[in-house]
């Protein structure tokens, strides 16, 4: 039976995919093998990719966006870094954008409050935030998240499995449109990520606010501290038992993808070494991955004039786009 990856393959020219980020920080190696990776994977075999800087949605879950435009800048050059191309891809951020924020009006008609709030993925966000009370941006995410999709008529969007409540809504928004006013929009397939999931050092989720993930900028010496803390066990044989022993074999996973084998195989090789051993390849192996994507980096934020007009390319297309869309909504609905 042919999958949708089947299909992504054999003609990617037919797909336009939609991904992005919030600028709140450096991206780390959770955002690499999650996201990232898949992103450059899809780009070099020819399908059409957007990338959002989501500035916007940096207040969904604070009051204030710290050090936006430097986090907004160092994004694009993670980005750049990992492998994205901006000849092939466009790198947009949201604010940049009006009209993509406009269609947020007539989407917001087209779902209730009742299917906002059934919504897993904002529940867990809402309580991930520790707030008393919920913004009405945060409450309506979903829905914006559906306008940074159909904005450009992405008709693949790359998501885990915690986002596909989220994919859900702009999949409805985009029927309910079509069935009201029209065929318009794609309804967007979920691409699901086959990534497996890396925890932080300290064995719970990998978060840029946890201290516990090792960023792309990191230097080797802030990597090595950070997996020197890492959790492990008492057990000194090292195997990879992802239920039994997830805080040592996160980081056998961790070494495995750097080195693109196996875990078990790694696990293998350090057997009775104990954790000693275990954090020093980790080490080795990461630093070792991620050398040539620091060098690049490195350059990338030497030179923060490319990275603006990447940035400024990015966003004139991204308008057109978003211009032409609004323009076809309005028209759809009788608005012109």
């Amino acid at each position: 039976m042919e999958t949708l990856e089947d299909r992504v393959l054999a003609d990617p020219s037919a797909f336009r995919i939609m991904t992005g980020d919030r600028p709140t920080g450096p991206l780390h190696l959770g955002h690499y093998f999650g996201t990232l990776a898949n992103r450059v994977r899809l780009q070099d075999a020819g399908v059409e990719l957007f990338v959002l800087i989501a500035d916007y949605q940096v207040l969904t879950d604070r009051d204030v966006a710290d050090h936006l435009g430097e986090h907004v800048e160092n994004l694009v050059a993670d980005h750049l870094a990992a492998g994205v191309d901006p000849s092939r891809a466009t790198i947009y951020r949201h604010s940049a954008v009006p009209a993509l924020n406009q269609l947020m009006l007539p989407f917001l008609s087209l779902v209730s409050v009742a299917e906002l709030q059934r919504n897993p993925t904002v529940k867990e966000e809402i309580a991930a935030s520790g707030r008393a009370t919920v913004s009405g941006l945060m409450f309506t995410y979903p829905v914006h998240q559906a306008a940074d999709i159909l904005f450009c008529k992405a008709n693949l969007v790359p998501v885990g499995r915690d986002q596909l409540p989220h994919q859900e809504i702009a999949r409805l928004v985009a029927r309910r449109f079509n069935e009201r006013y029209g065929p318009l929009f794609p309804v967007p397939d979920a691409l699901l990520s086959s990534a497996p999931l890396l925890l932080g050092t300290d064995g719970r989720k990998m978060s840029k606010s946890r201290g516990n993930a090792i960023a792309l900028s990191g230097t080797p010496d802030e990597t090595a501290r950070l997996i020197r803390r890492a959790v492990t066990d008492s057990d000194r044989h090292i195997a990879y038992d992802p239920d039994g022993r997830p805080e040592v074999s996160n980081l056998v996973l961790l070494a495995a993808l750097c080195q693109g084998r196996d875990p078990h195989e790694v696990a293998a090789e350090i057997g009775d070494g104990g954790s000693a051993a275990l954090k020093r390849v980790v080490t080795e192996s990461v630093n070792e991955f991620l050398r040539p994507i620091r060098a690049r980096r490195a350059e990338l934020i030497d030179d923060r004039a490319h990275l603006r007009r990447v940035l400024e390319e990015g966003n004139a297309r991204a308008n057109a786009i978003a211009d032409e869309t609004l323009d076809e909504v309005r028209a759809a609905m009788g608005a012109l």
